[in-house]
This record gives structure tokens, C-alpha cells and sequence, in this order.
């Protein structure tokens, strides 16, 4: 089994993975989409230490890093960064020279139907990881002070919306977030920047575009449509189809991560995307196009005949574009991944991993997708 501590405040560490932690990084929401793939790439370039604190929420996932069992360099702790006392510990028991935090609540329709746990886990959770981070900096030498950092894991739905003949967003774009997560989103990535300038603590921000790849829950996009595909349902298209978003594969956006975690300024923000600016409706035909090639419908007709349009999400943003120059320019970082050859992995990886599929889809998650989609047929 994978190595793991309980919650209770008195659960000591393991005297060998006390000595391996000396220098470790801590992630938070690790076992969610893009924190497992980080966690995985992470482990894979190199053997730094790893502690994971993720709340298991239905989109937390331990099976996305069920290749890790038994690993000495990796650690799961169960807990809520909301969790003071715990995260207080952790930082006392691992001192960990580097915090990445993914942990979020970060659907936009679930922000719709519940605001309230985006507030509590975006804008509070975020809150208190930097105050325990102040505790923990203040008490370092100058040595380790040097190299801490703290680094923000965050979106480009801050920036709002974009007309079509927009230019897309760079770092100095305004923030305009138009839902209840990009607000809270937003409102999180103030307070990192609040923290650098008010207590100097050593941050850094990303905003990234849309990611997709091996791991997502299946709400988002790509994976609803994969899976929805195989299962013969409706392969519902919000509105016309015609939003626009750059789309980054998850293994280009950890890569991003790690090269800003080791040269970025710190109080700086860099956005990262994928130069993949398309339509959702044509990336539903290219996941349709791919399925078609390799797993052909029984009666032999496109995936295409199972799209349906439903309603549109209230305040919808129509386009999102990320700019991603300053990463290229000053840290040498710039995406390997086209889409074409993203998808191409992405979808061959759902295909080849149907157990993970049926695994998380839970009744919940299927109650959810009944509720957000359900009434929306146009």
C-alpha cells in the first residue's frame, strides 16, 4: 500500500521517511488531475521527496498514483489545507523547502450549483497555506529562506472573456472573472500576491489555459466526450459550440511548473499555455474523429451522430487565450505537445484504461451529470 499518514495530530513520522524528507517539497491536491500528473512527472526526473496532502474530494483520486505504492520518496497525507492544525504540522514535521498548491475546487458548473465550497477551499484553504507558510519562513536561516518558495497553481478564467480579435491575455491583463470559481480563483491569487509584498514571502504564480490528458475526471470537456462516446450517450455542446479555448496537455503544463519552481522571480506571475486556441465544438469532432479510428462504433457510423447542443452555462466566457511569451522568453520553457499529438495520447490512454474509467464513476458522479446537463436539452 501507498505510504500514508492519518490525521490525528499525535501520529508521529516514520523514523525513515523523517530522514528522506529532509528536503522535500509539499503538494497540495495532489491527487487531483493536474497534481498527480505533476507528483508522477516530478518523481519520474528526479528523487526529491514528495508530500501529498489532498482532502479526497470526488475528483481526489489515489488510483492516479497508484504506481507510487511503496515508494520511499513519496508520502500521502489525507487532510484539508482549510485544516490549521494539520497543515501546521506538516510544515513542523517536514519543513519542507517548497509548497505547490493545486488544491481547488475547479469546475465551473459546480461553482454554479455551489459556490460555497469553491469560497471555503479557493479563497480560505489558499489563505491558510500561506499563513502557515509565513510561520514556517519566518523561523528558517537565511540559507533555507533563500530557497523556499511558495508557488500558486492557478487559471486564466481570472482574466474574464475575450472578443474574438482580442489580443490574448498576458501577465498585466486585468483581472474580470466572471463565475463564482474564476472569482475565487482570483481572489486567491491576491492574496499570494498580497503575501510577497506585505511579508516577503518568496511567491510565484502561473495561470494556465486548458488542460487535458491522462487522469481528468470526467466532467471536464475532453474526458466527458471520450467517455460518453464509449458508452453510447449524447455527446452534449453547450450552446453553439463556438467558445474558444488554448488548450495545454497536462505533461507540457507539469514541465511549465518545474521550470518555474527552479528559476522564476519570485512576486512574479507567469502564464503558461499550449498556442492551441480552438473551438470546443472541433475539439469534440477531433475526439470523435480519433474514437472513430480506434475503437470504430459496432454499426459503423461516426462518433458525431451522438452530439447534442443543450442549453448554454450562465455567463459563459467565449473565449479564452493565453499568451505565453514571458515563460519562452525568460525561462527558456515552451510547450512540446501539439494539439494534434496531445489528443492522440489522451484518448488512447482512456481507451487502454477502462478500469480507471468505471472506477470513478460513482453514483454521485452520475447523479451530478444528471443534474447539470439533464434539463439543458435545447
Amino acid at each position: 500500500m501507498m505510504r500514508a499518514e492519518r490525521r490525528e495530530p499525535a501520529s508521529p513520522v516514520p523514523p525513515s521517511l523523517g530522514a528522506v524528507m529532509s528536503m522535500s517539497i509539499l503538494v497540495t491536491g495532489g491527487a487531483g488531475f493536474i497534481g498527480a500528473n505533476f507528483i508522477l512527472d516530478w518523481l519520474r526526473a528526479g528523487d526529491e521527496p514528495v508530500l501529498n496532502l489532498d482532502k479526497l474530494t470526488y475528483a481526489g483520486n489515489l488510483e492516479n498514483l497508484a504506481e507510487l505504492a511503496g515508494d520511499p520518496r513519496y508520502a500521502f497525507v489525507q487532510g484539508d489545507i482549510c485544516d490549521k492544525v494539520l497543515v501546521e504540522r506538516l510544515f513542523r514535521q517536514h519543513a519542507p523547502r517548497a509548497v505547490i498548491n493545486f488544491a481547488a475546487e475547479s469546475h465551473v458548473d459546480r461553482s454554479i450549483h455551489g459556490p460555497g465550497e469553491f469560497i471555503q477551499t479557493n479563497i480560505l484553504g489558499t489563505f491558510n497555506l500561506l499563513e502557515c507558510a509565513r510561520a514556517h519562513f519566518g523561523g528558517l536561516d537565511d540559507a533555507a529562506r533563500t530557497a523556499f518558495r511558495f508557488l500558486h497553481v492557478s487559471t486564466d478564467e481570472v482574466y474574464g472573456s475575450l472578443a474574438k480579435d482580442d489580443p490574448a491575455f498576458t501577465e498585466r491583463h486585468r483581472y474580470e472573472p466572471n463565475s463564482p470559481y474564476s472569482a475565487s480563483k482570483a481572489a486567491s491569487d491576491h492574496l499570494v500576491r498580497a503575501y510577497c509584498h506585505t511579508y516577503g514571502l518568496p511567491v510565484l504564480t502561473t495561470n494556465c489555459s486548458n488542460n487535458y490528458g491522462p487522469y481528468q475526471f470526467p466532467e471536464k470537456l475532453i474526458p466527458l466526450m471520450i467517455v460518453n462516446a464509449l458508452a453510447g450517450k449524447s455527446l452534449p455542446i453547450y450552446g453553439d459550440g463556438q467558445q474558444i479555448r488554448d488548450w495545454l496537455y497536462v505533461g507540457d503544463h507539469c514541465a511549465a511548473i518545474r521550470r518555474v519552481l527552479a528559476a522564476g522571480q519570485p512576486g512574479e506571475t507567469y502564464n503558461i499555455g499550449g498556442w492551441n486556441e480552438k473551438p470546443n465544438l472541433d475539439i469534440v469532432h477531433a475526439v470523435c474523429a480519433l474514437l472513430d479510428e480506434l475503437r470504430p462504433r459496432a454499426d459503423g457510423q461516426s462518433y458525431r451522430e451522438q452530439i447534442t447542443y443543450v442549453t448554454d452555462r450562465p455567463g459563459h466566457d467565449r473565449r479564452y487565450a493565453i499568451d505565453a511569451t514571458r515563460i519562452e522568453r525568460e525561462l527558456g520553457w515552451k510547450p512540446q505537445e501539439t494539439f494534434e499529438t496531445g489528443i492522440r495520447k489522451t484518448v488512447a490512454w482512456y481507451l487502454d484504461h477502462p478500469q480507471w474509467i468505471a472506477n470513478v464513476q460513482s453514483g454521485a458522479y452520475r447523479e451530478w451529470v444528471e443534474k447539470n446537463y439533464g434539463g439543458r436539452a435545447s
